[in-house]
């Protein structure tokens, strides 16, 4: 009786002053009724809003060093007074600026950019970057594993530590909580500063736990910037027998985009490190006369923000497409206004591809996943399973010409719950480049059809329709 009264104004707290999402609030309320008790243990957890107030102190730093470059911007595309490198892109400048006026992204067009589409290719580069660094490395991961690779980051970072290289490793406190005490002992050695992302002054309970710091960048001397859904470890090397080959996707940018994610990490390190970097600190925004001609904007959302900024960004895209649109994800949970956008653009006629790993990684998710495969294939949307290993890339790119690539899935966690970042890329020859990656990718798939969907067992439908009820808060 007692845990009954509880639960009522458990839920009733959640309806009247938590102010969520209608479809959230319900899921969380199924779950106060059907775990009594052990509900309301995990809506301490996982279900708590986020308190802005820092976190908005914090974007004003950032919003103060590129204040008045953004605002020159915006009236630069108010009066149409930008000169785009490829004029095909001339198309797409109201996302830019839609990206521009929401979310602070500004838009460059010097940019060089390397694709690597796994991890041996992106880690290999990056080592040979941080080996010739000679004044700063910032990284920032969601995932650090005690391993080969793992080891073999931290013992390069250490070394140009030593030789008075300035380093700053930032990483999640949820996504490397099995990282063992002192795996970063001897980068503190050398000088390095480590910092963890929301950690918790408990030592099993982290009452932010559902807040995610999903980003995953690396910025050397602030001329190479790194930036996609590779992680650190070895099974993002193809070296685990449980994933086996691991395809992702990750950029390397080289030109005035970097320095948008170096603002970018400069916040979040100083918001989760006791001791702030010099955030006005030129040296850490060097100007250059870059000869790169791909446009881009680095567009970061997250729970601080009252817009979801890349979700807005995906729906743009998809609204725009006229030919084709070209999905990679491992996990698909939408909403309801991006399904929306995806059928709308099944209906004009628009040829959509979709593409997600055969075999999971996280159950739960993946048949929630699957559950929503239905509304894509009853409007004649085209579903791939990736066979040859684990598909982890989170890359949209559309009509061959504009294209995302970062560390946001197709997914609410994505769009509501983690910090995430993507870059946004406006260039021909690079969303043509991603179009062929996908096309190979295709020859490493099965083709879900409708009927093929139709025939699974009822065990699985069952599943999926479970997961699909708690998707809100998966």
């Amino acid at each position: 009786m007692i845990i009954s009264v509880l639960n009522l104004f458990f839920a009733a707290v959640i309806v009247f002053l938590e102010r969520r999402n209608v479809v959230v609030t319900w899921a969380w309320i199924m779950v106060l009724l059907f775990l009594p008790g052990a509900g309301f243990v995990l809506y301490l957890i996982l279900g708590q809003n986020l308190s802005r107030r820092k976190l908005y102190k914090m974007k004003e730093e950032k919003r103060g060093r590129f204040h008045a470059l953004i605002e020159a911007q915006r009236e630069r595309f108010r009066e149409s007074r930008i000169n785009f490198h490829d004029p095909q892109m001339a198309y797409y400048k109201d996302m830019m600026f839609m990206n521009l006026t929401s979310g602070n992204a500004f838009y460059t067009q010097d940019n060089k950019l390397d694709i690597f589409p796994d991890g041996l290719s992106k880690f290999d580069a990056l080592l040979q970057d941080i080996g010739k660094a000679e004044h700063h490395i910032h990284l920032m991961y969601f995932i650090v594993r005690n391993d080969l690779i793992g080891r073999k980051i931290v013992d390069a970072l250490a070394c140009r530590a030593r030789e008075g290289v300035k380093v700053r490793f930032l990483y999640d406190h949820i996504g490397c909580s099995s990282l063992p005490r002192g795996f970063f002992d001897q980068l503190i050695a050398a000088g390095g500063h480590v910092a963890a992302f929301f950690p918790s002054k408990l030592r099993y309970i982290n009452f932010r736990v559902n807040y995610r710091n999903h980003r995953k960048l690396a910025i050397i001397d602030g001329r190479y910037g790194y930036i996609g859904g590779l992680n650190i470890g070895d099974e993002y090397m193809g070296l685990v027998p449980r994933f086996g080959y691991w395809r992702d996707t990750h950029l390397r940018f080289q030109g005035s985009a970097v320095l948008q994610m170096q603002a970018q990490f400069m916040m979040d390190w100083n918001l989760a490190a006791p001791y702030r970097a010099f955030y006005e600190n030129d040296q850490y925004y060097p100007q250059h006369q870059y000869d790169g001609k791909i446009g881009a904007q680095i567009v970061a959302s997250g729970p601080d923000e009252e817009l979801e900024q890349i979700k807005n960004g995906y729906i743009k895209m998809i609204l725009a497409a006229k030919e084709s649109i070209y999905i990679q994800t491992p996990y698909f949970i939408p909403d309801e206004s991006l399904l929306t956008a995806l059928r709308m653009a099944a209906f004009a006629g628009v040829d959509i591809r979709f593409m997600i790993p055969s075999k999971p990684d996280h159950k739960m998710v993946y048949w929630a996943t699957y559950s929503y495969l239905h509304d894509l294939l009853e409007v004649g949307i085209k579903c791939y399973l990736y066979e040859r290993g684990f598909l982890h890339a989170k890359t949209i790119v559309v009509d061959g010409r504009v294209a995302s690539v970062g560390t946001a899935n197709v997914d609410i966690r994505s769009f509501k719950l983690n910090f995430e970042v993507n870059a946004f890329i406006y260039d021909t020859a690079a969303a043509h480049r991603l179009q062929r990656i996908f096309e190979a990718d295709q020859e490493n798939c099965r083709e879900l059809t409708l009927e093929i969907y139709r025939q699974r067992p009822l065990l699985h439908r069952v599943e999926e329709s479970c997961a699909r009820l708690l998707s809100p808060i998966l």
